[in-house]
């Protein structure tokens, strides 16, 4: 009969094994990363790590979302990255002594492993394709903040909404209602568009009110993407002239 120590194992194996940095690892390098892998438990509110706070490896989120922020001079937080479920973050800091860039909080209940840095190497040094993965993770995150940079310079939450409905419609460019997933809640999408959930149901309200969308639970129909694609284009045409 299986133990619930056994189980627990078993279960962090599995989301070992389901993280694309270390998918297709012989099993007997899975199994010792698990062995040196240990579960936190986060409310929603607590902190992963802090700024400054030294490495001890790097995370992957089993259940949950994962805000990763820095926050400026003045007090304002800016969202760097909310990570999931699979998802892998702060590989960056295996390489050295480094400490955590930033900080990094729950935005939800969450479970993420901590893959601790010893055991990691030494399957790197065994594995050195595993290297190439590493680059690929960390190439990856450099997208994602490349793509952030990018949705800063547009200006309101409005625009910011828009450009993230177009970029997960299947096709923008029809004028058939398509159906997006959130695949989150309102507020770890807030969150990801830099504002907070009251700015974002009012924004939904808006372009509900225009006839763009409609939002039933987590899933927002796009009426026309075609429409919300051309009034996107607009806008930003716009915001280029002025910038101009």
């Amino acid at each position: 009969m299986i133990t619930p120590v056994e189980l627990k194992q078993i279960a962090v194996a599995n989301t070992l094994r389901a993280c694309p940095l270390l998918n297709g690892l012989p099993q007997a390098d899975i199994n010792y990363i698990a062995d040196w892998t240990v579960l936190k438990t986060l409310p929603k509110g607590g902190y992963l790590f802090r700024e400054h706070d030294p490495s001890y490896g790097f995370y992957i989120v089993q259940s949950g979302a994962i805000n990763v922020h820095r926050v400026n001079a003045v007090g304002k937080e800016q969202v760097i990255h909310v990570f999931r479920a699979g998802e892998s973050l702060a590989e960056g800091t295996l390489a050295s002594d480094e400490v955590y860039p930033a900080d990094a909080r729950a935005l939800e209940p969450s479970k993420v492993l901590l893959v601790q840095k010893n055991a990691f190497l030494t399957v790197l040094r065994r594995q050195p394709e595993l290297a190439l993965r590493l680059l690929g993770a960390m190439n990856t995150h450099v997208h994602a903040l490349i793509g952030q940079l990018e949705d800063l310079t547009l200006k309101d939450v409005e625009t910011r909404l828009a450009h993230w409905l177009v970029q997960h419609c299947p096709d923008p460019e029809s004028a058939k209602p398509a159906k997006i997933e959130l695949g989150r809640t309102k507020r770890v999408l807030a969150a990801e568009l830099g504002t907070v959930s009251e700015t974002l149901s009012r924004t939904f309200a808006k372009f509900r009110a225009q006839d763009l969308l409609y939002v039933n639970g987590k899933s927002v129909t796009l009426l026309n993407p075609a429409r919300m694609t051309w009034a996107l284009r607009q806008h930003l045409g716009m915001e280029c002239v002025q910038a101009g």
